[in-house]
């Protein structure tokens, strides 16, 4: 007898295999998901979550490329994976720049919304591997500058 699988259940298989951090491919993940039980899955349908999870590819502690989710947009931490994603901060009196890994901009700049005003920052544009942040107050900029590199243990 086969088990219908609910979309509650695969969001947290789906989650749970993330947070592995080994599946560096998208059909990786569709084995995996397969092996528990959601034998509609393809790699369309993993690749929309991936998407809309916010997933992005990193080095894991094995230093292989793996998919992983961003941390429940807090602050990270030293061990968090998304600190090793920025490359670069740096500003121009008007306008702060952040280099990413490729594919990590929006995912950045997505954390970077969500503390927004109270922290300085007015709004972001990301691309593939590079974020404009808009400051709340130019007058500001150095100390919304230094705020978003603390937050990723950046130091020139």
């Amino acid at each position: 007898m086969q088990v219908i699988r609910n979309q509650d259940d695969l969001v947290k298989t789906f989650k749970a295999i993330l947070k592995e951090e080994r599946f560096g491919s998208q059909s990786e993940i569709v084995i995996a998901l397969q092996a528990e039980g959601f034998s509609n899955i393809n790699q369309s349908k993993v690749s929309r979550m991936l998407s809309k999870f916010g997933a992005v590819r990193t080095r894991n502690a094995k230093q292989q490329m793996v998919y992983c989710l961003p941390a429940e947009l807090g602050v990270p931490t030293a061990t968090s994976p998304l600190k090793n994603l920025v490359l670069d901060v740096d500003h121009n009196q008007a306008m702060i720049v952040v280099r990413t890994s490729p594919g990590a901009a929006q995912l950045i700049a997505r954390l970077l919304d969500s503390i927004g005003k109270p922290e300085g920052i007015l709004g972001t544009i990301a691309g593939d591997d590079t974020i404009f942040i808009t400051p709340s107050n130019i007058q500001n900029i150095s100390n919304t500058s230094q705020t978003v590199k603390s937050l990723f243990n950046y130091s020139d």
